[in-house]
């Protein structure tokens, strides 16, 4: 009497059965029906990874787009109760010496109004035409060489250092480039290139000419009116060279967080707060960008279901009009779970040209055209997000999904009664 198999044997000639099924069924499928349902895998692995990495990468686009220009990989801003860095000469020369160490820009800020109507003749209680603005300080070439700033100039040239009685404005406090007109906010009219604006700082004012304007889409410099650091020292009433933020880029691949220790390990912790790029960025955005990851994944979802739907309504048809080659099967001792495998292998199949097509069309072509154009968006350079960690979940995903999708159907009709499917009846 023949010793009976274990279920583990069992379950590897099942699925050595089902593989040979599988096989042989893909080879005589028609060719265009098999394209057809690999690009809808494809679309579906798509708009799992695409979707949701756009509208993160349009948050992520404003983060890189603020660390690059900004803030850097450390920055050192004044403590909450005081209005400037102390010591800033001193702490400037030791941010010079921490690990990775590439640039430097040193930034004088406060809060001013600017105006452009303040010579002509206004009725009685109209208010004249001017903005609340934050007056911005820099060193041209120490910040040009830091931040590329001038790549962002939508009109004018850049300041020099001689430009004493010259200004850089940011779009944002213009009408032209943004047309809002609200109690809360204030933006200048008929402000162009030369045109003469009246800064006022406290009690002191001073009248300068407009050189540029710029559209960084990084709020700290499209707020602003951008000036030499030696005039912002004179309106802001600074007569030492204490600064507001001292911002430190590192070279490719150097450690933020150590730069940052090192920093107040040699006692900068002590006359600013020191932080990386990542711990100063606005609170808002990391919200934001948790909210879009959430409302991709919720989109991603419904094409995940399609694609489910997919593959279920073709291994059902499948299964359906191959009733009798099925009842055959079983008839000659093919067991119920070696059919029902093979067709979840081609489900899966299906599942892997998708993501394998569209694993290419995402890192050869779609992210590295994004990173080299970004998408153009109003306030920020949009960007794909897609970490391959991350793309590897949502294609096991789909890889589960489809095969359960496979299976249900297989298992439908396999469970018919042989001699009936044998029948056609």
């Amino acid at each position: 009497m023949p010793e009976e198999k274990s279920f583990g044997d069992k379950l590897k000639i099942d699925l050595k059965v089902g593989f040979f099924l599988a096989k042989r069924d893909i080879k005589r499928a028609n060719i265009w029906t098999t394209a057809l349902i690999v690009f809808v895998m494809t679309l579906t692995f798509l708009n799992l990874v695409v979707v949701s990495g756009i509208l993160v990468g349009l948050i992520e686009g404003s983060v890189e787009a603020n660390k690059r220009i900004y803030t850097g990989d450390v920055i050192v801003t004044p403590f909450l109760n005081r209005p400037f860095i102390d010591n800033t000469q001193w702490v400037a020369s030791i941010a010079r010496e921490v690990p990775g160490f590439e640039n430097i820009t040193i930034r004088y800020r406060g809060s001013g109004r600017i105006e452009s109507n303040y010579k002509q003749t206004i009725k009685k209680g109209d208010l004249r035409d001017g903005a609340g603005a934050q007056v911005l300080g820099i060193d041209p070439e120490i910040e040009e060489n830091f931040s590329g700033i001038s790549k962002y100039l939508i009109e004018g040239t850049f300041l020099s250092k001689e430009d004493s009685d010259w200004v850089m404005i940011g779009k944002n406090l213009l009408y032209k480039y943004t047309p809002i007109e609200s109690p809360g906010f204030q933006t200048l009219k008929d402000v162009k290139i030369g045109s003469k604006v009246l800064i006022t700082v406290g009690d002191i004012q001073k009248e300068y000419f407009v050189k540029g304007i710029i559209g960084s889409k990084v709020d700290e410099f499209d707020t602003s009116v951008v000036m030499t650091d030696i005039e912002a020292r004179k309106i802001l009433g600074r007569g030492d060279y204490n600064a507001n933020q001292i911002s430190v880029r590192l070279k490719s691949g150097s450690d933020p967080i150590l730069a940052k220790n090192s920093l107040i390990d040699s006692g900068a912790g002590e006359y600013g707060r020191v932080q990386t790029s990542t711990e100063a960025e606005p609170k808002f955005l990391t919200d934001i960008k948790v909210t879009f990851a959430i409302l991709g994944n919720a989109i991603s979802s419904i094409g995940l279901v399609v694609g489910g739907i997919t593959i279920f309504i073709v291994i059902f048809v499948n299964a359906i009009t191959r009733r009798r080659f099925i009842g055959i099967l079983k008839g000659i001792g093919i067991s119920n779970r070696a059919i029902s495998f093979s067709y979840v292998i081609q489900s899966l199949f299906f599942a892997g040209a998708g993501i394998i097509v569209g694993g290419i069309l995402v890192y050869a072509l779609i992210k590295p055209a994004l990173d080299a154009n970004p998408i153009d968006f109003p306030f920020s350079d949009g960007i794909l997000v897609a970490k391959f960690g991350e793309t590897s979940v949502r294609a096991l995903i789909l890889f589960l999904a489809t095969a359960v999708a496979g299976y249900i159907p297989a298992r439908i009709v396999v469970k018919q009664n042989t001699l009936s499917a044998i029948l056609g009846r």
